[in-house]
């Protein structure tokens, strides 16, 4: 459908035109400008939502300072454009034209027109007056004209230059090629060329003759730029990249944040901070954007972590719809502590579960228990071990294949388990006893057996990482987690399936909870059982039932003779992994959160399951301010019904929210559509296109294979976000605006005293 021009006598449509044409914004201030500069009076009482969805103006009534084109093949509005061009006078001499409404002004409104828009362009922009007859007042808004001071021949040279290493940055970034190459101490007075330095003379011998004019007469043996202007430029690339990032994210309106547990980047601890949104085509994406500092007290990280996301970042936390959050247990206390201040702010911000991270192996990594952070790390380090050598994953096998040669089908079972990611499922633990005895009689035959030709440093892996198995601590451990997360397995694996199961789940926490109580009402005669358990597998490995030698050595002179091994595991683990999964549930499972999860009814296949007898519109009141026409909302849903219940027989009904959002006629049921799109955005709900969530996994991918004494966050960003689009005229622009002014950018001119300073 073509869009048309909504500008009094313009007749251009999309269709006919290869201008842009934007939508009015849903700022209700400057919608009202948009409006008044338009003059069309019928207009005036439609609200900015309305405008938004069904008014558009095309880019020649706005002037070209106001549009960005950051590309060849988009062209965007600066965040504070106004149309101020139009014909308002032609329809004089051809009355029957006149198709749009045309609102007449007063003197003293086309005074107070002219005054913003002076107030609106740059102070050095020609400021034309309006002559006093009737054809000229009725025009009210007067072009004006960008006075631009060409550039010098030397201001035209080092902007080519900053170019060249803007693109060597990004080169570097996409390619994951440190800066300063190969860490290593040289003595006093010596120079050695970093991989900037290199990339820099390898482009110069390969003819870059604006390179080559700037250091032709500069010696080899000087820093060509230096590491401060480095780290700027780096900071002017990141800063553009996720804003192209972002862009998008502003475009969608709703968003979600997810925020990974932390990792070691430049030096301390970040968490990866990723958005998920719905874009032009409908599609659920989650992109990362960047990294957070966490090393600092839970109200300054609150603090500072709503600062960023909203000054230097420029996200409206106002349309956050979901807050998630992945890490370990000291991590996560402050992170519940950012999310309720959060949510105290922004009540909207629904506090829930990451999809891509399982509740049994969130609850795990959230336990405020010593030993299960260790525990999980050891699972992670056997998985990459076997992973990494696949000649040990066939010796593995053929274990497994010894130890279950009467359970074909187990056998078969785990065999499947060590090619997957096993040690994030929802049944992890499970996996791991079973798979116990057969890690151990491995790693022991690789240290043990000659015939393996493993190197020093395998055998040494395999000797640590068997001792760490070996041990009744890690033993007791990974079996009461098995059992005390028996409990939400089932739960767990709903949350991550398919939308019907999602909701089913919503409903069934009050019975996870009820089983979790009883649980802990009678820990005593559930952690005999366990402790059994664990004292069972323990033998069969030949492995010694004692106190943990950590415990042991700190109360060596004040240990009672009466205090038994289990009873110690009693009270240090099993009591306090009980109350954390209750808390947790609780915590996260908030009243808000199931009412989102139960407004998954509105999926056609959860209504034909539930024979088109449900009741939204309770659940849906935390929603109402995102509607478009609220008050339509109960009819609009019995449409909805009725349209599916009486569905022809070789219609299916859509399954997810996916499918519901790409139905031809969705748009015909403006509310529901706004519900589903901001329900698909939350954190809990699985994105069901792998390649929209390729964020992630390019994160993990920099991450194994960067060492941490080169890993870079803005590096980082450009690394996994290589098919962002970039601007270079953009990056020097920024950068000589942020740092002309303070001398910095003399630093791009190289001398022997920029070579000494660093």
């Amino acid at each position: 459908m073509p869009n048309f021009c909504a500008a009094p006598n313009c007749t251009r449509k999309s269709t006919q035109s290869d201008l842009a044409f934007f939508r009015f914004p849903r700022e209700p201030g400057r919608c009202q400008k948009w409006v008044e500069n338009c003059r069309r009076s019928d207009l005036e009482d439609k609200t900015p939502d309305q405008l938004n969805k069904h008014y558009r103006l095309c880019a020649q009534h706005f002037e070209d300072s106001m549009i960005c084109r950051s590309s060849p093949y988009r062209t965007v509005l600066r965040e504070n454009a106004v149309p101020t061009i139009f014909d308002l006078t032609s329809h004089l001499s051809n009355p029957g034209r006149r198709r749009k409404r045309i609102k007449e002004l007063t003197e003293e409104e086309i005074k107070t027109l002219k005054e913003r828009k002076l107030d609106a362009v740059v102070p050095d922009q020609a400021n034309h007056t309006t002559s006093n007859n009737d054809v000229q007042v009725q025009t009210v808004v007067v072009e004006f004209v960008e006075e631009t001071t060409p550039l010098t021949q030397e201001e035209k040279e080092n902007k080519d230059y900053l170019k060249s290493l803007f693109d060597i940055l990004i080169l570097m970034g996409k390619q994951n090629i440190p800066l300063e190459g190969d860490i290593c101490e040289l003595p006093k007075g010596l120079f050695s060329p970093d991989n900037f330095q290199a990339l820099l003379e390898y482009r110069i011998n390969s003819g870059d003759e604006i390179l080559r004019k700037r250091f032709e007469m500069t010696a080899v043996n000087l820093e060509y730029c230096s590491r401060v202007q480095q780290k700027q430029m780096l900071d002017v690339c990141e800063s553009c990249i996720r804003e192209e990032v972002l862009r998008e994210v502003r475009d969608a309106r709703f968003f979600s944040l997810i925020i990974e547990d932390a990792v070691d980047i430049s030096g301390g601890a970040h968490s990866p901070v990723f958005t998920r949104f719905i874009d032009e085509a409908n599609n659920l994406r989650e992109e990362f954007i960047g990294f957070l500092p966490c090393e600092t007290e839970a109200e300054i990280l609150a603090l500072n972590f709503h600062t960023t996301i909203t000054e230097k970042w420029g996200l409206n936390m106002e349309y956050c719809r979901g807050q998630a959050y992945v890490a370990s247990s000291q991590l996560f206390s402050k992170m519940k502590i950012v999310a309720s201040r959060l949510i105290e702010k922004y009540p909207h911000a629904t506090y829930t579960l990451c999809s891509a991270c399982s509740l049994n192996i969130w609850l795990a990594k959230s336990t405020p228990v010593t030993g299960v952070s260790v525990i999980l790390g050891a699972l992670e380090d056997v998985d990459s071990f076997f992973k990494e050598y696949p000649q040990l994953r066939v010796e593995l096998e053929n274990t497994i294949t010894l130890l279950y040669k009467d359970n074909e089908e187990r056998c078969a079972f785990l065999k499947e388990m060590i090619k997957s990611d096993w040690v994030s499922r929802h049944d992890t633990f499970e996996i791991i006893v079973s798979l116990l005895e057969s890690f151990v009689l491995c790693l022991d035959k690789i240290v043990c057996d000659t015939t393996f030709k493993c190197n020093t440093k395998i055998t040494s892996r395999a000797f640590i990482l068997s001792s760490a198995l070996s041990d009744f601590d890690f033993i007791i451990t990974v079996v009461i987690l098995k059992n005390a997360l028996s409990f939400t397995r089932a739960f767990g694996k709903n949350l991550q399936g398919q939308t019907l199961d999602v909701f089913s789940a919503a409903n069934s926490l009050t019975a996870v909870l009820h089983a979790l109580n009883e649980v802990m009402e009678n820990i005593e005669v559930y952690h005999e059982f366990w402790f059994e358990e664990a004292v069972n597998l323990a033998t069969k490995l030949d492995v010694q039932v004692k106190l943990p030698g950590r415990f042991r050595r700190m109360q060596h002179t004040n240990l009672q003779p009466d205090f038994t091994t289990e009873n110690f595991y009693k009270e240090a683990l099993s009591i306090p992994t009980i109350q954390h999964i209750i808390q947790g549930l609780k915590d996260v499972f908030s009243e808000q959160h199931l009412k989102a999860l139960r407004c998954l009814s509105l999926v056609p296949s959860v209504m034909g399951q539930l024979k088109f007898s449900t009741s939204e519109e309770h659940n849906t009141d935390m929603y109402k301010c995102d509607l478009p026409n609220p008050d339509t909302l109960s009819a609009e849903l019995h449409c909805w019904r009725v349209k599916w219940k009486h569905r022809g027989k070789d219609v299916d009904l859509p399954s997810n929210i996916y499918e519901s959002l790409h139905l031809s006629d969705i748009k015909f049921f403006p509310n529901v559509y706004a519900l589903l799109k901001v329900l698909c955005i939350l954190p809990v709900i699985k994105v069901e296109n792998e390649k929209y969530e390729i964020g992630r996994k390019r994160l993990k991918a920099y991450l194994d294979n960067t060492p941490k004494v080169w890993r870079s966050s803005q590096l980082a960003l450009l690394n996994i976000n290589y098919d962002a689009k970039h601007d270079l005229d953009l990056m020097v622009d920024t950068y000589i605006n942020m740092y002309a002014d303070k001398g910095e950018l003399q630093e791009v001119v190289p001398n022997s005293e920029i070579s000494e300073e660093s």
